[in-house]
Formats: structure tokens, sequence, C-alpha cells
């Protein structure tokens, strides 16, 4: 954001005026009291009115780097004060709008003084003065105090009468020159659309049990367009949440940082499919491009790919020749179109019991077609986040087996799916700990499918695990801009800042994911995993508690929580944790990695290196060993040979 010159003296808004010199807030020409941050802020919104100043800045401004507290509470205090003064209200905002989990914005009509404008400040404050007497009697002292003379206001007052002058030109010959610009032919440029988001396409069928299938087609139509590379297409998670909830559609398009979005409807009756979809001009919410597309359940990829090429068209955006295939598509065997619809839906909910069931539908589909190219790539990704640590649902070795025999076969079948090559990817990096075929892998993804978050997500963790840290944080930045709502972004976002030993916006960032869904477990565990680098363990036994509750015991959980007991000296309560989990271990899966961080912390470094012996034998994911909490370890011979032997270089 730019500053404002040094010559702006002032700005003035409603019957209020900021002395920028004086550092003054008045009302009528009385000074009312504010200071401190809520007088910061409102200096940094007026600067830079009608924009979004976000949360960040306002923090850089108002705290300094080193400053560890409680930022969302200090900050909601500051814009609470600064409402009252003001007499503004969150709900009905004159002068200060709250974007959810953006920022702020000053929406008020500001005008700008200048040295040579002080005199009608002066004029309409003497003025004001005389009725305001009997409550103050000091206006007319305070302006006298600004080092303005009456012989100055003299000589002043044919410049102010010169502004009236120009002022009521410009009255008369602004509209008529945006008349005749409106209407001429140079006037008419091409709204330009770089970002799109597809809203959740209504069902209306009276039947809710169909709601898979709107979903289903809402999910397909991003996943088209997100292959137009000049085209940034917000995922489905983030446009999700907005499924039954009525808002303005500029409002969306500003949570969502988007130009346009689509909006439509999808009906199904027996064997037939009708898709109704329109562009909107979010800003303006004026309608671009509407129409209907009918046809039989089999021609559903059809009638999809008819919309999105419509819509390519409409925002004029050039296809490639790559691109220019979506007027092509497979004719599928519905049973099995619906059970990978089915399937994707489960998946959607990232919860164990509809990962197993995603998995049932994925194979039914397959069932029903063994050429079915995407219903492998589902099951793949089932698969993967099954024996991910923070599921933990199946061993490593069991799990990600499975998921690299379903990718090999989805891409084996169709080599264009950039779903299918992330998933192969993650497969490489957490499974088979070769780096290089997955930087491969992940590459051709984002080439074949420029907005799919989760490769950018799933390609961060292997930029940090391959020591470039920088670049993990700018394409997990990129994978938040693709999919802004998502919590599992942004609580992977503050566990990559905990590894670049950024703490401080680690915990930043957690705060972020936490106050977008205070019930998520993840976010307390990355919050309460910042605070024990801050040696805070009284408030990361909190944030860790909370994260195990709500996740009805989560065993990576358990360890954070059992190795702060160990660092903070009680011992016993760690041990008790420590004891639970070894019970709970069997010969297939032993939860070593959780087990090691716990000896970590108790200083029995022996133990800890056999477990994570075991832990090489699981095929763990080896990003757990980058996490400061291991730092104990770094200097241990039997820990560098570890990392030699998987191929991280930290």
């Amino acid at each position: 954001m730019e500053e404002l010159p040094p010559s702006v003296r002032a700005i003035r808004f409603g019957v209020f005026q900021l002395d920028l010199r004086s550092r003054e807030l008045r009302k009528k020409g009385i000074k009312v009291k504010l200071q401190g941050q809520p007088f910061l802020i409102l200096v940094t919104l007026l600067t830079h009115p009608g924009e979004v100043v976000s949360r960040e800045e306002l923090r850089r401004k108002l705290w300094p780097d080193n400053a560890f507290v409680d930022f969302d509470h200090g900050l909601g205090t500051a814009i609470n004060k600064l409402r009252e003064v003001l007499g503004d209200s969150a709900e009905n905002p004159r002068f200060i709008e709250t974007l959810p989990r953006q920022g702020f914005r000053f929406i008020a009509p500001t005008e700008i003084i200048g040295p040579s404008e002080v005199v009608p400040v002066v004029d309409e404050v003497a003025h004001n003065s005389r009725d305001l007497a009997t409550e103050d009697p000091t206006p007319t002292k305070d302006l006298l105090q600004t080092g303005l003379s009456n012989d100055t206001a003299v000589r002043e007052r044919p410049q102010r009468s010169l502004a009236w002058t120009m002022s009521a030109i410009a009255i008369i010959l602004v509209p008529a020159i945006l008349l005749v610009w409106t209407f001429h032919p140079w006037s008419r440029q091409p709204f330009i659309v770089r970002s799109l988001a597809v809203l959740p396409l209504e069902n209306l069928s009276a039947d809710a049990s169909q709601d898979y299938f709107s979903d289903g087609m809402t999910d397909e139509l991003i996943t088209t367009l997100g292959k137009l590379s000049e085209l940034r297409v917000i995922s489905r998670t983030s446009v999700m949440t907005y499924k039954g909830v009525h808002k303005r559609l500029p409002q969306i398009a500003q949570e969502l940082n988007v130009d346009a979005v689509v909006e439509g409807t999808v009906l199904r009756s027996g064997n037939q499919v009708r898709i109704t979809a329109q562009l909107i001009q979010a800003s303006t919410d004026k309608h671009l491009w509407a129409e209907s597309y009918e046809g039989e359940l089999r021609d559903t990829l059809t009638l999809q790919n008819k919309v999105a090429r419509a819509i390519a068209e409409q925002i004029r955006i050039k296809l490639s020749p790559r691109e220019d295939e979506l007027k092509a598509a497979p004719v599928l065997n519905h049973e099995a179109y619906e059970n990978y619809l089915k399937g994707r839906y489960f998946w959607n909910k990232r919860t164990g019991d509809g990962l197993k069931k995603a998995i049932e539908y994925f194979n039914q589909a397959i069932e029903k077609d063994p050429t079915y190219a995407q219903a492998y790539s589902g099951l793949a990704d089932s698969y993967a986040l099954m024996g991910d640590w923070e599921y933990g649902l199946l061993a490593p070795k069991d799990a990600f087996s499975k998921a690299k025999r379903a990718a090999t076969k989805a891409l084996e079948l169709d080599n264009a799916l950039g779903e299918a090559h992330t998933s192969l990817a993650f497969c490489l990096d957490v499974f088979d700990w070769d780096w290089a075929s997955a930087e491969r892998e992940y590459r051709r993804a984002i080439e074949l499918s420029p907005s799919y978050a989760t490769a950018h997500h799933w390609y961060a963790w292997h930029l940090i695990v391959t020591g470039r840290n920088s670049e993990a944080i700018a394409e997990m930045r990129r994978a938040e801009s693709l999919d802004p709502l998502s919590l599992i972004v942004s609580a992977d976002m503050a566990d990559l800042l905990l590894v670049a030993r950024l703490f401080d916006q680690s915990a930043q960032q957690s705060r972020k994911t936490i106050e977008m869904d205070p019930r998520f477990a993840l976010g307390h565990y990355q919050l309460g995993q910042s605070f024990v680098q801050r040696r805070m363990y009284k408030e990361a036994i909190d944030e860790l508690r909370k994260a195990i509750a709500l996740s009805g015991g989560n065993t990576t959980f358990a360890s954070g929580l059992s190795y702060v007991y160990a660092i903070s000296g009680r011992k016993n309560e760690a041990v008790r944790i420590l004891e639970e989990m070894k019970t709970r271990s069997n010969n297939s899966f032993q939860n070593a990695p959780e087990i090691a961080l716990i000896y970590v912390g108790l200083d029995q470094n022996d133990e800890a290196m056999s477990w994570l012996g075991r832990a090489y034998q699981e095929r763990f994911n080896p990003s757990i060993l980058l996490r400061p909490c291991f730092d104990r370890l770094r200097s241990e011979p039997r820990f560098q040979d570890l990392l030699r032997r998987i191929g991280i270089k930290h």
C-alpha cells in the first residue's frame, strides 16, 4: 500500500477530522480522546480508504515482530474501542467494515486536506464552536495552537473562493464527460477474469439424498475449469462453505478474492440431467452469461465440459491445444459414475468413517468399469490419507502400498490426470522416500491441473523436507489462495512455519485456523506446538488437551502432550501416556514415531533412537523428524545416519 504524500495535513470524514501532524482526532471541532493502538488503526485505515487492510498488516503496524501477544484479542479490543469513539457498529457499519478472515476496510467518504485547504476547516470549526460553547469553551483555543493566524486566514480566503468555483465547474462537466465515455465505443472494454469461484450447484430435486450428485457436479466443474492455466479456480473445500448460505455475491468475491463466480442448478429426473449455469461479475453482481444444458445421465461429463468451455469463452481465456480437449468427454457406465461421485462425496468429508465409505464406493465404481481412471485416483487418495499421521487409520506399509498401486493404475489408464500424479507423488514422498521421482510427479500434476490446491499443498511438504523452506512456504501460500477457507491447508501452513522456526508466525496462523473453526482439533494441536517452542508449557498443555478431546484421542496429539509433560517436569504423567501408547501398539502398527518423541522428552536418547529404528521399518512419514522437538537428537551420529538413509539433507 502506498502512503499519503507529506503535503497532506488532515483527513475529514463525516463530522470527524483527523490531523496527521498533531495526531489528534476532532468531532465537530472538539478534540476526542483516542490514543495508542485504536488511533494507529484509524490512521492506517484512513490513509487507505476503500482498501482492505489485512489483519497481518495491522499486526505489523501495532506490534513488533518479537512481541508475543494474544494478537486476536488485542486487535478485537482496539477495533471495539475505535468503533465506540466513532459511534460505529460492526453489524451496520458507517465507517469500518469487517471482512471475515481478511481484515478491515474504511467505507465512508473521505476528504484530503492540504496546507492551503485549512481555512474551511477553521471556519467550520469556529462556527461549530459557537454552537457548542456551553459544552466546551476550548475549541477556538485549540485551533489557535495549530499555528494559523488571522492574517493567514484572510490571505487564504481567495483560494477558498477559487476552490468553490472549480468545484462548481466540475459538477457540470464530470457527468457530461462520463456520459460521453460510457456510450463511446472505446469505453466498452471486456471484463477480464483471472480468478473464479464455482459456488455449490443447487440440487433442484426434492430428495436431499441426491446432494451427492449436485455436489459431484460442482466438484467436476471445478476440476475441469482448474485445468485452464490462465485461470485461478477456488477449490471445492472453500466454496462448499457457502452451500445453503445466502450472502451477497460481492461479499463472497471479497472473501474468496475472485473476479467472478459461477452459480447454477442441477436437476436429475430418472436418467435425464439438466445443468444450468450463469457467470456473474462478482464486484457488481452483473450477469455476464447464462445457459442451460440437458442430456442423458451417461452424457453428464459432456454437459459439464460444454459448461466449462462456454465459461472459458465468455471470460476470453484462450485454450491451449491440450486444454482444447475439454470438448471431448468419455461415455461412462452411469452406475460406475454414480458410485464415483458418492466416493468423492465421502472422501471430501475428511473423516475416518468418510474415508472408509469412500473406498467402498470407489471399489464399486471400478467393479462396474475396470477402465475408470478417476475411480482409481480416488482410491489412491483415500488410502494415502488413511496411512498419513493425521488420520492413522492404517499402517503406513499397508496404506501406501495400496495407494501407490491405485495411482499407478490410474495413470496407466489416463496419464493426463493431475490428481493421480499428485497421489503418486505423495506415495513416492512419504513411503518410497524417492524424492527426485516425487518432484517430477508434483511438477507434472501442477502442469496438468494448476488450480488443484492439494497438489500445491502436498508439494509444499516435499519442498520443506528437501530443505527448500522459502519455496515451501510460497507453495503453501499458493494452496491457500486456491483454497482460502480450507482448515487443513491453514493448519499445515502453521506446521510449515513451525518447521522453518518461525514460531510467532506459526502461532498467528494457528489462531487464524481456530478462528475459522474453534472445534478443529489440528488447529489447537499446532498452536500448542508453537507454545512449546516459546516454553509456554501451561498454554501448550491446555491447547493439546483441547486437540485430544476434539479428535477423540488422536495418538499424535497424545504423544505431543506427553512430550510437554516430560520437558516441563511432569514426568509421571508423561510416562502414563507412554505406557498406554505402548499397550495399544501391535505388531503391524506400533505408533513408533510418537513413542520415540516421548522418549526424546524424557531425555532417553537410546530408547528414542530404538523406536525411530522401528519407525524406519514401518516406512513412517519422515517429515516428523524436521520438527523442533527432535532438535535434541540432531547431534547424535545415529540420528544423522537415519536422515542419510532416508535421504533428508537437513
